[in-house]
């Protein structure tokens, strides 16, 4: 790759980074999702306590927020890309970046390199709150377990994101792509517990879940973490494609 290219691409990475890094929405959305991933880390350690405290206590309730907290990622995600498209901001990104799969696949780059952080901090203060106050009761953590829950916790929160903002590029509007992603994961999701127990370990969010928590073992047809991750990337990937096509192909 010459030069000029690869300063091409660093530039346009730098452009797309400035667009998240500048957008208030986005530092409102962080902030309150950590707020709420705080207050519902609290409310779930009081309940813990008083119950039987271990290793594996802790790092569930540390992460029960996570059903909730996924909510600010989606969020998250379907701003990065709709927010272009309110006040027509598009053609302007289009006319000084042509190329528009790479302009998109570029801006989901950035919003990993943005999320990445900011899930792990989040996932991981909800986590050192439930040791702190769980410190007399709970056993110690293993280090490896730790950070393989925390990775976990990181990946699918970033998976979420990706796989929101490709929803969104899809449907170019925020409202419609927020009651779609929100409908599934807090509606037809939990539902699909009841119709279709034996495929819902292959949906996005189900799968997602085995990436940070272990699975119980009373659970049927239960995936390793390696396989959710697994599924969760291919969902993930597969999305960001098809809305690269339509992009693509799509006025502005």
């Amino acid at each position: 790759m010459s030069v000029s290219s690869s300063r091409k691409i660093t530039q346009i990475l730098g452009a797309e980074l400035d667009k998240l890094a500048t957008l208030p929405l986005i530092w409102l959305t962080l902030m309150w999702t950590f707020i709420l991933n705080l207050v519902l880390a609290a409310a779930f350690t009081s309940n813990g306590l008083q119950g039987a405290a271990g290793t594996q206590s802790v790092l569930n309730i540390g992460l029960a927020s996570m059903g909730y907290l996924q909510a600010g990622f989606i969020i998250l995600g379907i701003l990065a890309t709709c927010s272009e498209y309110t006040g027509g901001q598009i053609r302007a990104t289009l006319t000084t970046v042509p190329w528009r799969g790479f302009q998109l696949s570029t801006k989901h780059l950035a919003l990993a390199i943005i999320t990445i952080p900011v899930a792990f901090i989040i996932a991981a203060s909800g986590v050192l709150y439930t040791f702190i106050r769980m410190r007399d009761t709970a056993v110690g953590i293993e280090i490896d377990t730790m950070i393989k829950t925390l990775a976990g916790a990181t990946g699918y929160l970033t998976l979420t994101t990706l796989f929101s903002a490709a929803i969104g590029a899809l449907l170019r509007r925020s409202m419609p792509a927020l009651v779609v992603l929100l409908g599934y994961y807090f509606i037809v999701s939990p539902l699909s517990k009841d119709f279709l127990p034996s495929i819902r370990n292959y949906f996005p969010d189900t799968a997602g879940y085995y990436m940070y928590m272990p699975p119980s073992s009373d659970e049927i047809n239960v995936l390793t973490p390696m396989q959710g991750t697994g599924i969760s990337i291919i969902w993930t990937l597969s999305f960001i494609a098809a809305a690269i096509v339509f992009y693509c192909k799509r006025d502005a």
